[in-house]
């Protein structure tokens, strides 16, 4: 009997949802994805409101889920299904519950996995993690850091998400909560980040920071000739930064220098405290390639301690980024079963 397991990854804007099955091959997935609720639902951010929404979700989301089992079992009536695997932000693997996330219109802790898991019975495991440890956990059991015991992984996105590996497993700290690199320092009183500290890793090299990025080197060189000139912040991406970096303009360049520095620095304190055998970069900016490797490299390699020199390998992650989200999250599950025979 073939086993699958349910993925799902709670986005900002959209939440996904698949059916995976252990060798990561992804046999159904919903399209288009389905809606997050958006913190504008809830503008006073009322318990009354937040409860109403939660609630209208979760039921929305089990009608999803059930419908991506009977799609699956409409092409083989043997498959079993082990679990379901959430991947979310401020998500508490220990707890399963979503606590005070920034983006979403949900008041204080949510006991969102066992909310899911009345719903499911039948299933042993339901389980939450926050989705850059979902990516780490499918980066091991599917991607480059097959059999590798040591890594980090970090997300590059509209954020800065990391998860780490240590001797096979997710760290997740004493509360949960651990691994959260893109809110280390690397500019003291430099820029103000998304959770209101400053200087932290996430303002310089998320998708956000490598805008922000853009629009200050523009203004430093008074340049109305770069291309990256005309595009308006809202519509900025890292994928325009690199194609006017390819066709030589210098402003590109210089921000893929400046954030691979940065990214460098943050990743010679990462090796520091972990001695990991790789670091794999998920997400768009790390779709630039050499543009962002090897500044990053080479900073990584200068800011280290000669011990470390040339033995930490930087690698572009080996997930396909339209599936990751849901691949990583159903990972969960294979990590449960194999610590459940453990």
């Amino acid at each position: 009997m073939k086993r699958v397991a349910i993925g799902i990854d709670i986005g900002g804007t959209n939440t996904a949802i698949g059916v995976v099955d252990s060798e990561g091959n992804v046999l159904y997935e919903r399209k288009p994805q389905m809606a997050t609720p958006q913190k504008s639902e809830n503008p006073h951010m009322t318990q009354a409101l937040s409860d109403s929404i939660l609630n209208k979700y979760v039921a929305n989301l089990t009608e999803e889920i059930k419908t991506a089992i009977a799609m699956v079992k409409q092409i083989n009536s043997e498959l079993e299904v082990m679990g379901i695997g959430i991947g979310a932000p401020n998500a508490n693997y220990y707890s399963g519950t979503i606590e005070y996330p920034p983006n979403l219109p949900f008041v204080g802790v949510v006991n969102f996995a066992s909310l899911i898991e009345k719903n499911f019975p039948e299933f042993k495991f339901v389980k939450l993690t926050n989705d850059a440890n979902a990516a780490a956990l499918g980066e091991m059991i599917y991607g480059g850091g097959k059999g590798m015991k040591n890594f980090a992984m970090m997300t590059l996105g509209t954020g800065l998400g990391s998860g780490l590996i240590v001797n096979g497993d997710l760290v997740y700290g004493s509360d949960g909560f651990a691994g959260e690199c893109g809110h280390t320092t690397v500019v003291p009183d430099g820029r103000v980040c998304g959770c209101g500290g400053r200087g932290h890793l996430e303002a310089y090299c998320s998708a956000t920071g490598i805008k922000r990025t853009v629009f200050e080197l523009l203004a430093k060189y008074n340049d109305s000739a770069s291309p990256l000139a005309n595009v308006p912040l809202n519509e900025m991406t890292s994928k325009i930064v690199f194609d006017a970096a390819e066709k030589g303009d210098p402003i590109a360049k210089e921000v893929f220098e400046i954030t691979g520095e940065l990214l460098g620095r943050a990743l010679a304190d990462t090796v520091h405290y972990l001695s990991p055998e790789a670091i794999f970069l998920f997400g768009g900016a790390a779709a630039a390639g050499d543009y962002i490797f090897k500044p990053t490299k080479a900073s990584m390699e200068r800011h280290v301690l000669p011990v470390f020199r040339n033995k930490v390998k930087i690698l572009q992650s080996e997930l396909k980024e339209s599936s990751a989200a849901i691949v990583g999250a159903s990972a969960l599950i294979w990590k449960e079963i194999e610590k459940s025979k453990s």
